[in-house]
């Protein structure tokens, strides 16, 4: 008599002993197939796992216990109870409540199909996923690894929400801010490395006068506080023959993609449009400038992002187009559509046009002037990637800029601290890691 069939969903990201003893009371059931979470299923609820669906394929594989091994396309599990038929689906009593409440009762539903049986076995108490991410999150990450990161994400995510950061201070904000939502966590999934800001926090205007290695100052600084993918805004990316080498520098420190605008000459920020000059790069130079940067990375991961420029200057959504087109051709990995009107309608003219190129590349947002819109509309119109481009600077200095005047104010500081954080929460917002951990470095003689 063949073995009953046992039906085991797991994300198998890191594996602890949770896991093993899940699989090792599953197979005294019978034979076990675990539905492997895809990352695009993970992705749906969490956050991107560190290792990819084959990697995590290869590990549950050489499981005991583990007979099959098959892709979980959702966190739902309807699709692949029905295509089995399992005796038993086993899963730990975790999931009762939160975010996978919904999923459990569907798992009963469909097994009420045909008799099918749910076993729930005692959560490992002390040990679980989201610790353990914590605990890596804290250690840091590696070139290698953050560099991957963002091509992961735009493959497994609805929507890539990216926020601007230009000191390790709004790195950190980046990195740690969370919301409970529907019993999901939202989060930022990459940083915006902004020229704008970046030059604002300096003192100096948007016109590249800020130069690679000053920029690299504050990227080093985000860097040394996050783990997320990071996008670089490289301006016009200046000559072809110095832009090999930008691209050179930014992978080789981990940064995800360089996003680079079809301009030349002295650059202005896009949000000017007409009102001052500028000259948009011609379409063959433009495209060399691409496919040189492509030639000069090293590995697969680093993205070349073109941005164009078109609807800014007023030249057109057809010209829009066309510049898309030849992009992608010269190599591009995304294409950053950007508008400085109000209203999204010309966004959205773009957006329908570009979802019927036969070649596409992921499509990269900027709602700066056109806020109003939604990320799921946003989804809709097929974008990819949407950038929140200035905002920590833009909300910041208004409340600096309210202090300083209510000091000259008063002559006193008083009235200012009902909006300000106290001292010790200021003192203890960058706590060091031996202080967290309750462990202190060892000194040297010592």
């Amino acid at each position: 008599m063949s073995e009953k069939k046992v039906y085991v969903g797991m994300s198998a990201d890191l594996i602890h002993p949770g896991h093993l003893n899940v699989i090792t009371q599953a197979r005294v059931l019978g034979e076990v197939t675990v539905g492997l979470l895809t990352d695009q299923a993970i992705a749906s609820y969490k956050r991107l796992p560190f290792l990819t669906f084959d990697q995590r394929k290869a590990i549950v594989e050489n499981i005991k216990g583990v007979a099959h091994v098959i892709a979980q396309n959702t966190l739902d599990y309807t699709n692949n109870l029905r295509k089995l038929k399992p005796h038993f689906v086993v899963h730990g009593d975790d999931w009762a409540q939160g975010v996978q409440k919904k999923t459990r009762q569907a798992v009963l539903d469909v097994l009420r199909e045909w008799d099918g049986q749910l076993i729930e076995i005692k959560y490992t108490e002390g040990i679980s996923s989201s610790l353990l991410n914590q605990r890596l999150k804290e250690i840091g990450t590696t070139p290698q690894i953050r560099i991957q990161q963002l091509k992961r994400m735009i493959q497994s995510k609805d929507i890539v929400r990216v926020l601007e950061a230009h000191n390790g201070l709004t790195g950190l904000i980046v990195e740690n801010t969370q919301f409970k939502k529907n019993g999901y966590t939202q989060q930022f999934d990459a940083i915006w490395m902004s020229s704008l800001t970046d030059s604002s926090a300096k003192g100096k205007p948007d016109i590249e006068c800020v130069d690679l290695s000053a920029r690299l100052v504050s990227l080093n600084e985000i860097l040394e506080v996050s783990t997320k993918p990071i996008i670089f805004d490289g301006d016009t990316g200046g000559l072809s023959e110095h832009f090999v080498y930008t691209v050179r520098t930014l992978e080789r420190l981990g940064v995800s993609a360089v996003i680079i605008e079809d301009k030349m000459g002295l650059k202005r920020n896009s949000l000017f449009g007409t009102t001052v000059a500028q000259t948009q790069d011609n379409i063959d130079s433009f495209c060399q400038k691409i496919t040189a940067g492509k030639k000069a990375q090293i590995t697969s991961d680093f993205m070349v992002i073109a941005r164009i420029e078109s609807l800014i200057l007023k030249k057109g959504l057809d010209d829009a187009l066309i510049r898309a087109q030849a992009y992608i051709e010269a190599g591009a990995d995304g294409i950053m559509i950007h508008s400085k009107e109000s209203s999204p309608d010309e966004i959205f003219a773009f957006c329908k046009n570009y979802r019927q190129f036969k070649k596409k590349a992921p499509l990269i947002v900027v709602p700066t002037t056109y806020s109003q819109v939604t990320e799921s509309t946003l989804i809709e119109q097929g974008a990819n990637v949407v950038i929140y481009a200035n905002h920590l600077l833009r909300s910041a200095y208004p409340m600096m800029q309210k202090t300083a005047l209510s000091i000259l104010e008063h002559e006193r500081a008083k009235e200012c601290e009902t909006w300000c954080m106290s001292v010790k929460e200021l003192i203890n917002l960058i706590e060091p890691e031996h202080q967290k951990n309750n462990t202190y470095p060892i000194q040297a003689g010592r």
